[in-house]
């Protein structure tokens, strides 16, 4: 893999080799994303893999939970994954759900994964090959890994709050880190995690693409020093893999996502917030 970025045009000239897998990180947004798919379109070979029921902790009250290192080997293993495979990722919506799953393959120890810029939006604007139905595995993958490294929880960021050398963002908007409006989710308090810096994660992309190196260099230089752990939150750890897709990107190393982001600490009056 040539980078953690690949452009559709890169994606259109190896999509056919051997060792390339495309995934499709399918999770319903939220909130109004225009896109325009009106036949249901999607790039040829794709494997469908859905954030929202399959890839996610069932045990947790939380959404979106990273699951167990057993049930994401068996996960992936049922798409024909294997671990020396390259993967790229997309979603429909240009950068939303990508970096979600890039990030969690990168945990695992997967390091031939990008996000492909653009995403579904990129490639039907550039008038490529497309199909009307997904891929099907036709065995079952190799995929293997030893540990789950990149996410934490809520011990985790109580331990570091007042370390100077971890830098917490939040990829929400400005009205709800500040606490100006209501959560979207039932039952959550509004605010932020203390010493927590807002990155609302549409500053790092430009019409559904990545913004450029140099931009992105600059508006982290502005959060973090490169040797700084940072940790990225948002409503319920998906939009917060954006930024840090963008950071990796502007050249961090120690990048890990609060999985439980703001559901969790939202929804716990012991716990400390800002406004």
């Amino acid at each position: 893999m040539i980078s953690d970025l690949v452009s559709v045009e890169w994606l259109n000239n190896h999509q056919h080799d051997p060792k390339i897998r495309i995934l499709e990180a399918g999770l319903k947004p939220p909130f109004p994303i225009p896109t325009e798919n009106p036949e249901n379109l999607r790039i040829p070979n794709t494997l469908f893999v859905d954030l929202d029921h399959d890839l996610v902790d069932q045990d947790s009250s939380f959404p979106h939970m990273m699951p167990s290192l057993d049930a994401f080997i068996d996960q992936m293993q049922k798409r024909g994954i294997n671990s020396s495979d390259q993967i790229v990722v997309y979603d429909q919506y240009g950068i939303f759900s990508s970096p979600r799953l890039w990030m969690m393959l990168k945990s695992v120890g997967h390091k031939d994964v990008a996000v492909l810029d653009g995403g579904l939006p990129a490639w039907l604007k550039a008038g490529f090959e497309t199909s009307e139905s997904y891929s099907t595995p036709e065995k079952l993958g190799s995929f293997s890994a030893k540990a789950i490294d990149g996410f934490v929880n809520v011990d985790d960021i109580l331990a570091i709050l007042n370390k100077p050398e971890h830098t917490i963002i939040d990829a929400r908007s400005e009205e709800r880190y500040l606490g100006k409006v209501a959560e979207p989710r039932a039952g959550l308090r509004v605010g932020h995690i203390p010493r927590s810096l807002n990155l609302p994660f549409g500053k790092v992309l430009s019409n559904g693409y990545m913004k450029q190196k140099d931009e992105l260099k600059e508006i982290f230089s502005n959060l973090a020093a490169p040797q700084d752990q940072m940790i990225f939150s948002c409503g319920s750890g998906v939009t917060a893999c954006i930024p840090a897709l963008a950071a990796h990107l502007a050249g961090y190393q120690h990048i890990s996502i609060y999985d439980g982001s703001w559901a969790e600490w939202g929804s716990d009056s012991k716990l400390p917030i800002e406004l």
